[in-house]
């Protein structure tokens, strides 16, 4: 029986993202993972339902054998099987977040033996994920620089605490692996796009979200933001709502960088708009090429890849930290180094484990 990699659940940040990262890893490496002290370091630790439906997702798509696959559950040991192609259907049953599900879903997908398509039902816009536009517009960016191509679906938002989002991922022709990526100079800025959303609230919602956030990337970047707004029509809007959100993005010859933040309940659509572009701006002015979000989204990628990566991040996370020291404890031979410290701009060099289908 090939080797199984033990994993202590709090290290480094603690949370959900070990889960989805180690069980992505296996299905992928073909490596069994045994996780203790799962989310060890949160107010209710544990499995959550979105991290279940992660679990169960990953699970399927390659045929593991699970245990302690139960909301709750401190412990979990996944054992894969072969990565498949077809159509697969997952609900988190709460407004757990989609991203985050699909956080776990992307590496995986990308070794499937043909076409796949899943559908994820949950939260398309929460907090403390990164919304499904983030996903849509500078995730999805970033990795075709890697040589991987999906397309997101957005059939219906779901927010916070009624959830009801539908989002359907497809990839036509699964690249099997990844290319090495270099995202170390931006290069120069083309245009700073966006979308702002508003369900089952007024459309002047959406609208000054949108106003605000141009306002400050003219004034600190110089440019026009094109914003579109995402309103359905009076009468006709499906979503279980009430919500609202925005995300700003950053289109460079070399790079893309995101900003995103989510209307809430006496929560001025103005400051939900300024938000979003503040963080953008902040990073931008870092002159690193990959925003805080994507500075640790992009390590299983380079981590997976053959050759070297290279990439420069607006800010060294804990959770880009973790996901690194994950990676090196799951797979022997892992090698990278990072110049930089914890909440400041940092370079990172990632020797990629070469893993095809």
């Amino acid at each position: 029986m090939a080797r199984v990699a033990v994993i202590d659940g709090s290290m480094g940040e603690g949370g959900g993202q070990i889960l989805r990262t180690a069980i992505a890893l296996s299905a992928v490496t073909g490596i069994p993972v045994r996780i203790y002290n799962i989310r060890a370091k949160r107010r209710n630790p544990g499995l959550r339902p979105q991290h279940l439906t992660a679990v169960k997702a990953v699970a399927e798509l390659c045929g593991a054998r699970v245990e302690g696959a139960r909301v709750g559950s401190m412990e979990l040991t996944f054992t894969p099987g072969r990565v498949r192609s077809g159509s697969f259907r997952f609900d988190v049953g709460t407004a757990g977040s989609v991203s985050l599900v699909l956080q776990a879903l992307l590496p995986v997908l990308a070794y499937a033996p043909g076409p796949v398509e899943v559908e994820v039902r949950g939260g398309t816009d929460v907090p403390m994920a990164p919304t499904i536009d983030y996903v849509r517009f500078v995730l999805a960016g970033i990795l075709r620089a890697a040589g991987y191509e999906f397309e997101v679906q957005l059939i219906r938002r779901g927010h916070y605490p009624r959830g009801g989002g539908v989002v359907r991922v497809r990839v036509d022709d699964p690249p099997g692996g990844f290319r090495a990526v270099r995202f170390t100079e931006r290069g120069g800025l083309r245009a700073v796009r966006g979308v702002s959303h508003a369900v089952r609230l007024p459309r002047h919602v959406a609208e000054r979200q949108a106003r605000a956030a141009a306002e400050v990337v003219r004034r600190e970047l110089g440019v026009e933001a094109e914003i579109e707004l995402d309103v359905p029509e009076p009468g006709r809007d499906p979503h279980l709502g009430p919500g609202s959100g925005i995300l700003v993005y950053a289109l460079f010859d070399g790079s893309i960088m995101g900003g995103d933040a989510l209307g809430a309940r006496g929560k001025r659509a103005e400051v939900v708009g300024r938000e979003a572009a503040e963080k953008l701006v902040e990073d931008v002015k870092t002159g690193a090429a990959l925003d805080r979000y994507m500075s640790d989204m992009i390590i299983i990628y380079a981590a997976l890849a053959r050759g070297v990566s290279e990439f420069t991040g607006a800010r060294l996370t804990m959770h880009a930290w973790t996901v690194l020291k994950l990676v090196e404890a799951m797979v022997e031979g892992f090698t990278y180094k990072v110049e930089g410290s914890i909440g400041e701009p940092f370079k990172a060099t990632v020797h990629g484990l070469g893993v095809t289908r």
